[in-house]
């Protein structure tokens, strides 16, 4: 016994933290006597069932409840049956323990988890000896259930009929319950054995369960009907008792519905014994029936003839009819007195019905009986008006358990719709017309909510039911347009027309009908798109005569006339912030709208640009409509005149001022700087406004000297405060004033970012940007960086605001990208020189030629760097990420180069001498199997370099020219790059299986494909006489390679060389 008393001991220390270092070691002491069961679980046993001198456990629970983890380790993860004494040993002690606990003790009334635990425990020991061994497994439970010495009033014992009801629901579960097979991991063997374990339990018992289980709750509801007529407080505990019995009998009986004969569950006894109590006064009892009666409707049976019998016996609908008006007339009675466990009935019910509806959808659509599917129907038609008053529930959770009903009948509408042209019939229109009406209502706030100041939870669940709600509405829409069409159209205009005209109009009201037309776009899907969605033109405008066309004279469609009454009707300024926001979400959705109205401009603007929007004291009110007004300037800056925009400039000018507030730091590892620029709160939002800004600027280019005169006058304060905070940094430790740095400087990109992007070609009569004052932002800028370039945040940020400068001015201020580089590269980190290439390819791709002398200038030092980088140990994963992404944006840099016809920066005087090196590297980078995407753009740069500097022979010859080509760079194709891909596909590595490998396969094929191309018949001699032959080919294999390198186009030849690889590998 000293081993057992140990282990009590080490159990208590392990579940007791504060004991230091003598937790851990417990910990793991008991670990290893859990990992150890098949040798330990005699141990476990004993610690479970020993009882003291006073005939008590002699154990703390702690100790037994780890007593039984190890016994279900023992019993659960084993592959062999038990041995007889083992079998025997477990029985008789779980017997033994079972009659002195719970048929004459105190079923664990101190601990409740340790009876919960052991039925897992004997539930193992069930199935693991049911089959061959315990036979009689139910009928020793039947015995201690009612013990021949019973004289109480009660023949049956309350503690072991409760420990056999968790039997029943736990062997439910394990042997039938989906869900709980899913979430262990699958075993056949388990598997096998427990589909035998169910079908023995079917043959053997199921009768002797079933109806040991209807018994003791038809003998636990007698007596609560007895106890109920009592009022002393013995009684109380008394009824209490019963009622826990009946609970967990009806479970139980739920439990095993669905896998046991229905013959035995539903009978003339069992149906009105389950409606009796699903309106008994005991909530538990009632959930217990709501999940019961659902699981027998649905029930698999295989003639479909059966389960219309089945739901015939049941007359759910009538049931559900009465007792949906009855919680329905009792929670109106509540009122705001909310009963959680009454909503919760309402929601058992409301699955209950979804059931039967989904059973009684299956029939119509999918049995071929017509008879039945008649009969179905009709029942189905009965069930339809107390769907729809579930649906209209006030709570969302009560209102959803319908929805796959409703989902499976819109279904069956719609298939319907689409064989037939014959209209609706009169059941279905009247239904889809009121299930019209409780979307609309429910598609509501409640009264007392306040979007604005809710919890994020509580508004996802709105937003995410009336999400689904639209998804009916676009149902119901593909069935009957007109319908929808009309019910959105009418209510959302008599709202809005009764608010104009000076009725009051609740909020939740005000705001439906906006959020009606919000959406209207979205639901009327046959709707044309563009300004045909909003008015009705008489033909398909042409594109090109879009812009000149009034739209004014036309009348305009449904949709049209609801944005138009929204802003003539003034609810822009109804008095609550979630239906003005409602306002400018719509009215920036439909841009297209304002362009056919464009009297609608002036007040939509009007309404965003003062304390409604732009100039609302809630600032996240504020930073949301800084991004609509964006979006609506962008949409319509050609309809906004000069005027306006002058106007809209002058009211927005004071937000345009730059606030930085530092942030709360969470830890001392973290950097101020780094957090501030990561959080820069409104600043973020503020940035739409600079470059709306821009935009409407931008629109004075008829008028340069006024334009100029407008961005001046927006850019120099920017400017003064820029100049005015890099002189107000001394240090590093200086973080507001840098941050503000950083701000200015993003701003100031933003605003050239609303300018329109600089052309190529530049057509005739092009009016050139305001380049003077570009290129006066952008010296300041540099003159920041120069001062800051220690600093990260600014480097990034100066990149970012040149990215935008440059695609505005062009080439104008290209001279001084090389002091911007040589400031960029001062100081950098790894990663950074990441986005430099992707700043310089972009600039590339915008600048073309213009970048020439830049990017000669510029390589020869960004490659030392690269190859720096390159050269350096990867010690770890980020130094790994870091290597791999510097590589690659390397590649696709030099690519990009070649691909806009520069390749002239290699061959120039200044980098000529460094060209050697740089095609080393590159077929370095394409020999690598281990990185197949750098090795593909790795061919793809070598296959450009060979186009454009090893031209036909005969070119050569003719031209004469430089340009013609690199002297002796064939022999460098032939020598070195050739050689290099055959070594790659005959490399052991290269698994032509791996679908990047495939991918480096075809760029090979191109790559050859270009030497071919470029160099004629000199390529075929080579291959077919001199490189093939060289590396073991026999003569005919190397004649046919060349062949069919000249002859076949680019894809056969891919297939080609792909199969003559698989071939030689196999």
């Amino acid at each position: 016994m000293a081993d057992l008393d140990q282990l009590v001991q080490a159990i208590l220390i392990a579940a007791d933290p504060k004991q230091g270092g003598l937790h851990n070691q417990a910990l793991e002491y008991i670990s290893t006597i859990q990992q150890d069961s098949a040798n330990t679980w005699r141990v476990a046993l004993a610690l479970f069932v020993e009882t003291g001198p006073d005939g008590s456990r002699k154990y703390p629970p702690q100790a037994r409840f780890f007593a039984l983890r190890v016994i279900e380790d023992f019993l659960d993860n084993r592959s062999e049956p038990l041995d007889d004494d083992a079998f025997q040993l477990l029985r008789q002690s779980f017997v033994s323990y079972i009659q002195s606990e719970y048929l004459y003790g105190p079923a664990e009334s101190s601990a409740a988890f340790i009876r919960n635990k052991f039925s897992h425990t004997l539930t193992l020991l069930f199935l693991a000896t049911y089959l061959d061994k315990w036979q009689t497994f139910f009928g020793d439970i039947f015995t201690l259930i009612r013990p021949p010495e019973s004289t109480s009033q009660s023949t049956f014992n309350t503690h072991v009929s409760l420990l056999f009801f968790h039997l029943i629901v736990e062997i439910s579960g394990e042997v039938a319950d989906q869900v709980i097979k899913s979430a262990r991991t699958y075993s056949s063997a388990r598997h096998a054995r427990d589909t035998r374990v169910r079908d023995a339990v079917r043959d053997r018992d199921a009768a002797a369960i079933n109806e040991a289980v209807l018994t003791i709750v038809a003998d636990g509801v007698q007596r609560m009907g007895r106890l109920r007529k009592g009022d002393s407080s013995p009684v109380e505990r008394e009824l209490d008792i019963a009622t826990e019995v009946v609970d967990w009998g009806i479970r139980t009986f739920a439990s095993y519905v669905g896998w046991i004969d229905i013959n035995l569950t539903v009978t003339p006894t069992t149906i009105p014994l389950l409606f009796s109590l699903l309106s008994d006064s005991s909530l538990p009892i009632r959930l217990a029936t709501c999940v019961a009666i659902t699981k027998i409707v649905g029930k698999g049976l295989k003639d479909p003839a059966d389960k219309l019998q089945l739901i015939k016996v049941l007359s759910l609908a009538q049931v559900l009819d009465a007792l949906e008006t009855k919680t329905r007339t009792d929670q109106a009675i509540r009122g705001s007195d909310i009963d959680e466990g009454e909503e919760s009935y309402r929601e058992a019910l409301g699955r209950m019905l979804n059931m039967l509806g989904l059973e009684l959808s299956k029939l119509v659509d999918e049995c071929p009986v017509e008879d039945v599917k008649n009969e179905a129907t009709r029942l189905l038609n009965q069930t339809l008006p107390v769907m729809l008053r579930f649906m209209a529930d006030e709570y969302d959770d009560t209102c959803s358990t319908i929805f796959p009903f409703l989902q499976t009948v819109l279904g069956s509408y719609k298939r319907v719709r689409k064989s037939t042209s014959e209209p609706l019939d009169e059941t279905q229109r009247s239904f889809l017309t009121q299930l019209l009406g409780v979307i609309l209502q429910k598609l509501k706030w409640e009264e007392e909510a306040d979007p604005e100041d809710m919890d994020e939870d509580e508004k996802a669940e709105f937003e995410q039911l009336r999400k689904d709600l639209r998804t009916f509405m676009d149902a119901v829409f593909v069935i009957d347009q007109v319908l929808v069409s009309e019910a959105l159209c009418n209510l959302a205009l008599s709202t809005m027309n009764a608010y104009k005209s000076g009725v009051h109009v609740k909020w939740h009201d005000a705001e439906l009908a906006v959020y009606i037309v919000y959406i209207f776009g979205e639901i009327n899907k046959t709707g044309t798109k563009g300004r045909t969605a909003f008015c009705q033109t008489p033909a398909e405008v042409a594109k090109e005569k879009r812009k000149d066309t009034d739209y004014s004279g036309y009348p305009l469609t449904r949709h049209g006339e609801m944005l138009y009454t929204l802003i003539q009707s003034g609810i822009s300024a109804y008095p609550h912030k979630t239906v003005v926001m409602q306002f400018f979400e719509t009215t920036s959705r439909y841009g297209d709208f304002f362009k056919v109205r464009k009297e609608c401009i002036v007040p939509t603007l009007e309404a965003m640009v003062d304390v409604r929007g732009i100039h609302n004291p809630e600032s996240s009110l504020r930073s949301r409509v800084f991004y609509l007004f964006h979006r609506f300037i962008k949409e319509d800056r050609n309809e906004i005149s000069p005027e306006l925009a002058a106007k809209l400039i002058d009211s927005i000018r004071d937000v345009l001022v730059i606030q930085v507030e530092l942030p709360e730091l969470d830890s001392a590892e973290q950097d101020l700087l780094v957090e501030a620029i990561k959080h820069p709160g409104i600043f973020d939002a503020q940035l739409y406004l600079f470059e709306t800004v821009g935009t409407l600027v931008s629109l004075f280019y008829k008028t340069p000297e006024q334009r100029n005169d407008l961005l001046s006058s927006i850019v120099k304060p920017i400017l003064d405060d820029l100049s005015r905070d890099l002189q107000a940094v001394k240090g590093t430790e200086d973080v507001l004033p840098i941050v503000k740095v950083h701000h200015h400087i993003i701003a100031l990109g933003n605003i050239a970012k609303g300018f329109p992007d600089f052309p190529s070609p530049v057509p005739d009569g092009y009016l050139l940007p305001p380049v003077e004052i570009f290129t006066q932002v952008a010296q300041a800028i540099l003159v920041s960086l120069e001062a800051l370039n220690i600093f990260r945040a600014i480097r990034d940020a100066t990149r970012n605001a040149f990215t935008r400068i440059l695609a505005t001015t062009g080439s104008y201020i290209t001279h001084l990208i090389p002091p911007l580089m040589a400031n960029l590269l001062a100081h950098f980190e790894p990663t950074e020189l990441i986005d430099f290439m992707a700043f310089i390819g972009l600039l590339v791709h915008r600048l073309q030629g213009d970048l020439f002398e830049v990017l000669d200038q510029l390589i020869g030092p960004l490659s030392a760097h690269v190859n720096g980088i390159l050269s350096q140990p990867v010690t770890g994963t980020d130094d790994q990420v870091t290597y791999v992404d510097t590589k690659r944006a390397y590649l696709t840099l030099l690519n990009t180069v070649m691909s806009s016809k520069l390749q002239g920066i290699f061959t120039s005087p200044r980098n000529q001498p460094q060209l050697e090196v740089l095609l080393g590297s590159m077929q370095q980078l394409a020999e690598d199997v281990s990185d197949p995407s750098s090795e593909k753009a790795a061919f793809q740069f070598l296959g450009r370099c060979v186009t454009v500097w090893a031209p036909p022979p005969k070119q050569v010859m003719t031209n004469g020219s430089q340009d013609s080509g690199i002297p002796g760079f064939e022999r460098f194709i032939y020598e070195r790059l050739i050689p290099a891909a055959f070594s790659v596909l005959s490399s052991p590595q290269f698994n032509i299986k791996d679908g990047q490998m495939l991918v480096v396969l075809h760029e090979i094929c191109n790559f050859l494909q270009l030497v071919a191309k470029a160099r004629g018949q000199e390529a075929y001699d080579f291959f077919a006489s001199a490189f093939l032959p060289s590396q073991g080919w026999p003569n005919d294999a190397s004649i046919e390679f060349a062949t069919k390198l000249r002859d076949l186009d680019n894809k056969a030849f891919k297939k080609y060389l792909a199969d003559f690889v698989r071939a030689s590998r196999s």
